[in-house]
């Protein structure tokens, strides 16, 4: 699934790709992703310009110059493409939106778990209504341990579920929780109440380490994540944990090993990590 680092590099692009654009036509190839695609019909999207591409968490909204936007996530498999009409559509692309320099932006997503979806609310740099419940930006400057030591105190559940937890801090999907929890020491399946103020300092700085330098990589590419370029994330190059049950531990030599917490595969040393 696209992460943080994933929907940046994917944001970044579509600014380069997009911004100063015109929607010429829009179509649509099948009823519904994660919700319906029929909306975009009835839009009136074409003459409308594209001011800029944010990202807020793991979602992507592409401003208009009438102050909706386009709100996107990509699921499981979601992978967009700015490409020339000449390439030919691919069997699961379900939306085109034809550009005034020529290009297409493509939607294409295998498991329909992607969102394409108009918002108004998204002038002057805002972000639509549906996402005002998500939690603090892990790269801001309001993002700290004490942040986290807060929300922590008032949770019984594992400190790994906690971190991943949208409604605390936006973005820290499971690949890279488990890697900041490695380095940190910390067992993701230890109660969120029981972690110190001075661990949750470093989980903090961890974590924002930890995702942009994900970022500089082009994101993790371990299934289907593909960059706008058709490139992979080449963070996975530099996974210490994740995903690596059964190998020995960087530090330690110890056998790595999994379990499942909140459906999710979690991996961490149980030597290096109490």
């Amino acid at each position: 699934m696209p992460e943080l680092p994933e929907a940046e590099n994917i944001g970044r692009a579509l600014k380069r790709a997009m911004c100063g654009k015109s929607i010429c036509r829009v179509e649509v190839f099948s009823p519904m992703m994660r919700t319906s695609l029929l909306p975009l019909n009835d839009a009136a999207l074409e003459g409308k310009t594209i001011v800029d591409v944010r990202r807020r968490g793991r979602y992507l909204v592409a401003e208009l110059d009438d102050s909706r936007g386009l709100l996107m996530h990509f699921g499981m498999s979601g992978v967009v493409r700015v490409e020339p009409p000449s390439v030919p559509k691919r069997k699961h692309e379900h939306v085109f939106i034809h550009l005034s320099d020529g290009n297409i932006f493509r939607f294409e997503c295998t498991r329909r778990f992607s969102l394409l979806e108009v918002h108004p609310g998204c002038d002057n740099g805002n972000f639509p209504a549906v996402l005002d419940k998500l939690g603090v930006e892990p790269l801001s400057d309001t993002f700290d341990g004490d942040v986290l030591f807060t929300a922590f105190q008032k949770r019984s559940s594992a400190v790994k579920i906690a971190l991943m937890d949208n409604a605390t801090v936006v973005g820290i999907g499971n690949i890279y929780a488990n890697e900041t929890l490695f380095i940190c020491r910390v067992a993701p399946t230890r109660k969120a109440c029981d972690v110190t103020r001075q661990e949750c300092n470093a989980i903090a700085q961890t974590a924002k380490k930890v995702l942009l330098r994900a970022i500089e990589c082009g994101g993790t590419t371990i299934s289907d994540f593909k960059n706008v370029d058709g490139s992979e994330g080449k963070f996975v190059q530099e996974l210490q944990i994740y995903g690596k049950s059964g190998e020995p531990c960087p530090r330690c030599h110890t056998p790595i090993s999994s379990i499942r917490l909140g459906g999710r595969n979690s991996f961490f040393c149980p030597e290096c990590q109490k």
